[in-house]
């Protein structure tokens, strides 16, 4: 986790930007605001917007959103297979929690529910039917690749939607870094041929819901409507349209996700249910960022809070997943959103941030719904140990925890070979020991690997812009365990440092229309070659399973050179080597044998040169080969 995600410019004080602080009952601190009066709010709102029969949970809390709501009373006409179970007032007079048994008989239609007493009011809840396609949601496996991309800064392929009445940031400026530059779901619609071109399976978009705040709100992770996409991207509808779409393009969709905090202009934050949802402290108190704090047998209970209660920014309230009634709307919300649209997994944002005991009682939850859709979570730790903390994992459960979550971005992985690449003669045994630490995993080829991200410099600026050590790179991504993801913009040697992180985040080239140069239609000098690797070797691996679900085994490296195999019982074998130094080596295969026996040369996937001889390799200096074995 790069800490914290910039949202507010350094320079900026607490509460810039903050709506008034109105009065309350029981004031609160850790707050930004009480009250908003810049858009009004409907007359009623009920979430989740609507539900459906046949789900494996039968129970269903309404959060009823109206003003005096609370001092009325629920009552449900007669629906068959749908029982009332209750209603529960809360701190807010503005709040009625409604409780919903939907029996398995239940069918669709309108549930028509009433409000009397302190306010009487009638509201017609929508029960629809389940996608009963059993492939819908696909999930993914180590045979996808993934493009990680931020919505706004990828491509404007509807101008219409760039500035939208009523939100808080109502304006383009694409000479800012901090301001909206008008990408959205259309502009990333219009280029599944280029993901496909390049040998992508499978898009990760950074949050496409409503992130409603008044400064740096493009990046997604702030969000203000748990139910509804950005207006500046698109609709709900349309969102559906896209997930849709993609996979009859043969791609598949990740959503990106936040658990842990909202942002402080969230429409439940701005008028809360009640105070206790959300952590709070007498002044204003930061995570501290540690997530040693969640296993340490000497650990103190205050450096536990704080890393689990503090606020992850100054403008994004963390939310009280301990209170049963929070929780239960997460819960729901994630389920809403995947049998709303389909789609085939979550990428969960700082997943340690959260509760604990939640986190379990989440992950079931999803999976138990939905057993195919992919799970993995941000957990950007110092060592392998701590990262495997966070999946599923053979270590013992640490104060109550146990983590379920199938997969975590492999950050040790990414270090490693970053650390490997910046440097001459970089250390092989970092890349060796965070692969030898899978024995801690369940299952360490479910977790993704990736060279760099949004919050990350990006790979070819941190390795010197050496076009050499980039291919090494990238053989290393597309050849090892895991789920590659790769950041857009990187297939064509996209650059910068993250200092700050909106460097990392510019537009590319060729989504807008007025842009000079189109990387979607033709790219160039190293750009061009760049972009024609990475294709070559992503399109071998989708028609090669060896490469995706074969097993690996490496060699300790020697000599500056690490050599390893993918291979499978049907007798695919393929080598791996890398000379990571600057000078060609002379690599004595004999050592390979248990791998190389059977076969007598081999061929380059990516250049096509024959290596006639496996017992004696001439690698040249920075070069990475990977070669199919043949007999």
């Amino acid at each position: 986790m790069k800490f914290p995600r910039l949202l507010l410019a350094a320079a900026v004080p607490l509460l810039a930007f903050a709506p008034p602080v109105a009065a309350t009952a029981r004031p609160l601190q850790n707050t930004v605001s009480s009250a908003d009066h810049s858009k009004a709010a409907p007359a009623v709102r009920i979430d989740p917007t609507y539900w459906w029969v046949g789900m494996k949970n039968p129970k269903l809390q309404l959060l009823v959103h109206a003003a005096g709501i609370s001092g009325a009373t629920a009552s449900l006409a007669a629906y068959p297979g749908v029982a009332l179970e209750g209603s529960q007032k809360l701190e807010s007079p503005n709040y009625l929690v409604v409780n919903l048994t939907i029996g398995p008989e239940a069918k669709p239609g309108q549930l028509k529910l009433t409000f009397s007493g302190g306010k009487k009011l009638a509201y017609s809840y929508e029960l629809r039917a389940r996608n009963t396609d059993p492939n819908r949601t696909q999930g993914l496996t180590q045979a996808d690749f993934i493009y990680m991309l931020m919505p706004d800064r990828f491509s404007n392929g509807d101008p219409k939607n760039d500035v939208v009445k009523g939100t808080r940031v109502n304006h383009i400026a694409r000479d800012s870094m901090y301001a909206r530059h008008g990408g959205d779901i259309k502009g990333i619609q219009n280029h599944f041929a280029y993901f496909k071109q390049l040998g992508a399976t499978a898009i990760w978009p950074t949050p496409l819901i409503e992130n409603d705040m008044p400064k740096a709100s493009y990046h997604g992770y702030a969000v203000t409507d748990c139910y509804k996409i950005d207006p500046r991207y698109g609709t709900n509808q349309e969102y559906q349209q896209f997930v849709k779409a993609a996979h009859a393009d043969g791609l598949k969709v990740v959503q990106d996700i936040v658990l842990n905090h909202w942002g402080s202009y969230h429409h439940l934050f701005l008028d809360k249910p009640a105070a206790d949802w959300f952590h709070a402290f007498p002044t204003f108190t930061r995570s501290n960022y540690s997530a040693y704090a969640l296993n340490d047998p000497y650990g103190s209970k205050r450096d536990y809070t704080l890393f689990n209660d503090g606020w992850f920014d100054t403008t994004m309230p963390d939310v009280n997943q301990g209170n049963p009634l929070v929780a239960t709307y997460l819960i729901q919300n994630f389920l809403w959103w995947v049998e709303s649209t389909g789609l085939d997994g979550y990428r969960i944002d700082t997943y340690p941030y959260s509760d604990p005991q939640f986190l379990m009682t989440w992950g079931k939850a999803i999976a138990e719904e939905y057993p195919k859709l992919a799970l993995f979570g941000e957990a950007m730790e110092a060592t392998e140990a701590q990262q495997a903390f966070f999946a599923q994992n053979i270590l013992p459960p640490v104060n109550g925890f146990k983590s379920n979550l199938p997969a975590v971005l492999d950050f040790q992985t990414c270090f490693a070979i970053r650390d490997v690449l910046k440097t001459e003669n970089g250390d092989l045994g970092q890349l060796y020991h965070a692969l030898q630490a899978d024995w801690l995993y369940v299952d360490a080829t479910r977790n993704v690997t990736c060279l760099d991200n949004h919050d990350m410099s990006r790979i070819y600026s941190v390795i010197g812009e050496d076009f050499n050590k980039f291919k090494t790179g990238m053989a290393w991504l597309l050849t090892l365990r895991g789920t590659p993801q790769i950041y857009y913009g990187t297939e064509v040697l996209m650059k910068n440092f993250s200092n700050p992180d909106g460097k990392v985040r510019e537009d590319f080239p060729g989504g807008w229309a007025a842009d000079k140069n189109n990387y979607f239609a033709a790219r160039t000098g190293q750009a061009g070659l760049a972009f024609d690797y990475v294709s070559k070797l992503a399109n071998y691996r989708k028609t090669h399973p060896v490469l995706s679900s074969g097993k690996l085994m490496q060699f300790i490296p020697q000599d500056g050179v690490y050599t390893y195999f993918r291979y499978n019982e049907g007798g695919e074998c393929v080598m791996i080597i890398a000379n990571n130094t600057k000078e060609e080596k002379k690599v004595d295969g004999t050592r390979f044998a248990e791998r190389t026996d059977g076969f007598s040369s081999g061929i380059e996937v990516v250049s096509g040169a024959t290596i006639s001889d496996l017992k004696a390799l001439n690698v040249p200096a920075h070069t990475a080969w990977v070669v199919e074995l043949r007999k």
